[in-house]
């Protein structure tokens, strides 16, 4: 586990930035395929790509996919795609046909389907499974990520590349990148800021597979990277 942290979140996102964009620029790929994290945590991140690294970011290069989606339609307000939308494909110069969304209006097992099929259609396949060149994750206080939640391990270890999760409390339904998936990308990358990741963060430290987060630090193929604020890294 690489660690980096950042005096603020602002400071942290602007280093995740800068990050992606060195990998994209050392890569002599043509296509670079980044599956982009949901939730709230990612929005200030792709403000500053906006704003501050639009012109140095290749944008015809780069085919973006969804790690998760609510089951909402797109313009709804808990919808991963919409958040992206607004802070970040509104206000670049990005390919609409570059721009991969899941369906969250579909019905969620046959968009799970449909979704897995197109990603192995377009993501190169290794031993059966897509590898992306960035999977962007966040964690969630209960120790979730890519609506992969505790007591739904299952998904950690399936075959299928998507599936759908349910919210324990809610019950609302999510269609997920999986964890076999997940961990073999060539790039893994939590963003954690905030106090209340402090304790997530610790729990990639210990042995113990406390949560699918830690699950996905302590079994992947590859170093994961944590970009972390100093709140979160307390």
């Amino acid at each position: 586990m690489i660690k980096n942290i950042f005096p603020t979140p602002s400071d942290t996102s602007k280093a995740l930035v800068r990050h992606i964009l060195e990998l994209i620029n050392s890569s002599n790929k043509e296509v670079f395929n980044i599956a982009l994290s949901g939730g709230s945590t990612p929005a200030l991140m792709f403000d500053i790509w906006a704003d501050e690294f639009s012109d140095a970011t290749p944008w015809q290069r780069i085919r973006f996919y969804w790690v998760d989606e609510r089951c909402v339609a797109p313009d709804d307000s808990q919808s991963n795609y919409r958040m992206t939308r607004e802070h970040l494909f509104n206000r670049v110069p990005v390919n609409p046909d570059n721009v991969f969304r899941i369906m969250g209006e579909n019905n969620p097992e046959e968009e799970a389907e449909r979704y897995s099929a197109l990603v192995a259609r377009q993501v190169p396949i290794v031993e059966g499974l897509p590898v992306f060149d960035v999977v962007l994750l966040g964690a969630g206080d209960d120790g979730h990520t890519s609506s992969i939640f505790p007591g739904q391990e299952n998904l950690l270890t399936t075959e299928n590349v998507y599936a759908v999760g349910t919210h324990p409390t809610s019950g609302q339904q999510r269609v997920a990148l999986t964890g076999q998936p997940i961990m073999r990308a060539l790039n893994i990358i939590f963003l954690m800021t905030g106090a209340s990741k402090a304790p997530i963060l610790q729990s990639f430290a210990d042995e113990a597979d406390s949560g699918p987060a830690a699950y996905i630090v302590h079994h992947s193929l590859r170093e994961v990277e944590i970009f972390a604020d100093e709140a979160a890294a307390e």
